[in-house]
């Protein structure tokens, strides 16, 4: 049962954390319009475009900065506490510094339940209108980088591979095309094209240049046309998911995406199990960033708070470093995504049960 420190402790742990994000979000948004108001302005981009925009930017904004947002609002209320010699009233009545932390656990799990269903199921739909908006309006080409569309090669069956040096979104045509069958370990038959086109009307591809080599026992079967129609098991958009795909999916919908891309081969599924790990991981930082806080602010120093906000300051920023550093390498190199997306959360755990033990001191 919560007592009456309990409760004045958990209403300050998540009033100030609300405070910090009510403050710094439309700081965020004045310098996000700053920024992009002239190119919003060059695309006459509608209102009601704009005004959706910043409604996903806030959603897209807080759980990105989650973190950081939630590690220094404890530091500043605890070192008001701190700083009024209201923690040392309450250890000096008997309750120890694990009794003391009990409401901010509480608040941590709070927290976290809720920026859990957030990354679940809000964020997504949040992620995809913020990045289309971008992709739409604000980026050099436009919808043209939104997708990788070069050198594709994907697994489209146990026994089907497709590959295209090139495809072009809008007109949903894809050049130097292969479709390759096998058989066991044997190619069946092998397609391939100059150009390939998706027509959507009738659900058919016109390929150009088409030529078919169908493997014999004794000797091959070749097939030519200048342009013959056929029907596909695939569609052209599906071998070119937008680059930021995994960030608009819930949560089944990403685990059913990221096994159908690694039945096919995608070169890209590092970075959608690094979107899918970080799911869990950032909930769990709550945690671990609240004992470092309560740890560091919960003892009246010299500098007050401006000391206690300084380091505060430092180790969140080193935290959010650590995070995107070996989020970006788990990317980009053979570095397994499960241990680089919990790396932080393992260093600063350990960090904040060395800080722990030397508080309860």
């Amino acid at each position: 049962m919560l007592t009456i420190i309990d409760r004045y402790i958990l209403k300050r742990y998540l009033s100030t954390f609300v405070v910090m994000l009510l403050l710094f979000i439309p700081i965020g948004i004045v310098i996000d319009v700053s920024e992009k108001v002239n190119k919003m302005l060059e695309n006459k981009v509608p209102f009601a475009d704009i005004a959706l925009y910043y409604l996903h930017f806030t959603i897209y904004f807080a759980n990105l900065l989650f973190p950081i947002f939630l590690f220094l609002s404890v530091i500043w209320f605890t070192s008001k506490l701190a700083n009024n010699t209201e923690v040392i009233a309450i250890l000096s009545s008997g309750i120890s510094f694990s009794r003391f932390l009990r409401p901010y656990i509480i608040g941590a799990t709070i927290v976290s339940v809720f920026a859990l269903l957030m990354g679940f199921f809000i964020v997504p739909k949040a992620s995809e209108g913020f990045n289309n908006f971008r992709y739409t309006y604000l980026k050099g080409n436009g919808k043209n980088e939104m997708r990788e569309n070069n050198n594709v090669f994907r697994q489209i069956t146990d026994d089907e591979f497709i590959y295209v040096s090139n495809f072009n979104t809008m007109s949903k045509t894809a050049f130097n095309f292969s479709f390759e069958k096998f058989k066991g370990d044997q190619l069946d038959y092998k397609i391939t094209a100059n150009r390939i086109k998706y027509n959507p009307s009738t659900k058919k591809y016109t390929m150009f240049g088409y030529t078919k080599r169908t493997v014999g026992i004794l000797n091959d079967k070749l097939e030519k046309a200048e342009k013959k129609d056929t029907v596909f098991k695939f569609e052209l958009d599906d071998l070119t998911p937008v680059v930021y795909i995994a960030e608009t999916l819930s949560l089944g919908e990403l685990n059913s995406f990221i096994d159908k891309e690694r039945k096919r081969g995608n070169a890209n599924i590092n970075t959608y199990l690094v979107v899918l790990y970080k799911k869990y991981s950032i909930p769990v930082s709550a945690f671990i960033l609240t004992i470092i806080a309560v740890s560091v602010s919960a003892m009246k120093r010299r500098g007050g708070m401006g000391m206690n906000l300084a380091i505060g300051i430092i180790l969140a920023f080193t935290y959010v470093f650590f995070d995107k550093v070996f989020g970006v390498m788990a990317e980009k190199s053979s570095i397994p995504p499960i241990v680089a997306v919990w790396f932080p959360n393992v260093v600063f755990g350990i960090l904040a049960i060395y800080l722990l033990r030397n508080a309860k001191r």
